[in-house]
């Protein structure tokens, strides 16, 4: 009798483990971006990000030698939005894109604010030294062109469950840099 009682515990253990286990997969835990080089290989980059967070491309325009400043964020489902644009000067390939955003000025920078323009998943090619592609996050800054210059890599996102962020908070992805205390 204590046998059958002891294996029926254990299984009405096991499947209530199983339940929870299953039931924490569901829950929507947030998004994680990768920036993977093209050509196959490990990420360079893996940031965790809640729907809405931003996070930048810095670079320095390789005509113009001029700072460009490109916001992006996430929305619920990982697809990849440009939110707001900051440049120097009217450069090769910037400038006011009729019925996108508003300009205003801040400070000597030109500013294209509320852009909040479909990029979806995109191919970035990294930069030489100097250009300086630096992806910037939680106020840790990761400079692609001292990692993979001349590398093309992919920008995509994928919404994670709760486990999964759990597990990523205990063991972070060796690509994800440490975020600055807030």
């Amino acid at each position: 009798m204590t046998v059958a009682r002891f294996g029926r515990s254990t299984a009405a253990g096991i499947l209530l483990t199983l339940a929870v286990v299953t039931c924490t997969l569901q829950f929507p835990g947030g998004l994680e971006l990768t920036i993977t080089p093209v050509q196959g290989g490990a990420p360079l980059l893996v940031l965790p990000l809640e729907a809405g967070e931003p996070f930048t491309i810095h670079y320095y325009h390789s005509v113009e030698n001029a700072p460009i400043w490109e916001v992006h964020s996430l929305d619920p489902s990982g697809r990849i939005f440009i939110e707001e644009e900051q440049y120097l000067k009217f450069g090769a390939g910037m400038g006011k894109m009729p019925g996108v955003g508003r300009m205003v000025k801040r400070g000597p920078y030109e500013v294209i604010k509320e852009m909040h323009m479909l990029a979806g998943d995109f191919v970035l090619r990294i930069g030489s030294p100097g250009v300086d592609h630096t992806v910037i996050w939680r106020g840790s800054r990761t400079n692609l062109s001292s990692i993979a210059p001349h590398v093309a890599v992919q920008f995509s996102a994928v919404p994670v469950s709760w486990l999964y962020r759990a597990w990523r908070r205990l063991f972070p992805h060796r690509a994800t840099p440490q975020a600055e205390k807030q």
